[in-house]
């Protein structure tokens, strides 16, 4: 079999972003940031701080009902960093549950140019295991999916960056009357806290059928 013949297992798309690459870095090291742009609908909220280095964390919490097809219900994913470079590349893999990283590996390359960003989004699975890999269920994403969270990508650049969440308050607090008067302005999204130095996400799926 020779090099044609392998199956592929990697997924590339890019678009142009009209911005530089660090405005587009500071959203995808920011957990908020990968809520911002999921296309998928799972990813309800995050935990944890703007990652800054190689092994770097933060958790995830998903609801797969958004695409009713195993049912996980809701739940937390661990994001591990697994590569940083600002400004250029950023990638992470995906844990959680019993299974641990499956090994597959999200991620983007930012490359300037004279208008802003040429940002590619790729998608790893060559690194699973031959039991993940018989299980049928690879890529557990589509091209189509990663243009999306592309687009995301980009409508929330443009808007400023990821927001901010909004803060909860005390349950015993009473809501305060409107004052009379126009309504307020609308709320900016605001910019990715943190300094600059993806997606999808995707939860472990069903487990592999046992293997003889």
């Amino acid at each position: 079999m020779t090099d044609a013949d392998q199956p592929t297992e990697r997924i590339e798309v890019a678009r142009p972003i009209p911005a530089p690459p660090a405005d587009v870095f500071a959203v995808l090291r920011h957990p908020q940031g990968h809520v911002a742009i999921d296309a998928s609908g799972m990813l309800m909220d995050a935990t944890g701080e703007p990652v800054e280095a190689v092994g770097d964390t933060f958790v995830v919490h998903m609801d797969r009902e958004a695409l009713n097809d195993f049912p996980l219900g809701v739940y937390d994913v661990t994001i591990r960093i697994v590569t940083y470079e600002p400004d250029v590349e950023i990638a992470w893999k995906v844990g959680g549950g019993s299974f641990g990283e499956i090994g597959h590996v999200y991620g983007y390359r930012l490359e300037p140019t004279e208008d802003g960003t040429l940002a590619t989004s790729y998608y790893d699975w060559s690194e699973i295991s031959d039991d993940w890999r018989a299980s049928g269920i690879f890529p557990v994403i589509s091209e189509g999916a990663l243009r999306a969270t592309l687009g995301i990508l980009d409508r929330t650049v443009r808007r400023g960056g990821c927001p901010r969440p909004r803060p909860t308050a005390p349950a015993a607090t009473p809501r305060r009357p409107a004052r009379p008067g126009p309504p307020p302005a609308g709320r900016s999204p605001g910019r990715c806290r943190g300094r600059t130095g993806p997606s999808p996400i995707d939860p472990p799926a069903a487990p592999p059928p046992a293997t003889a």
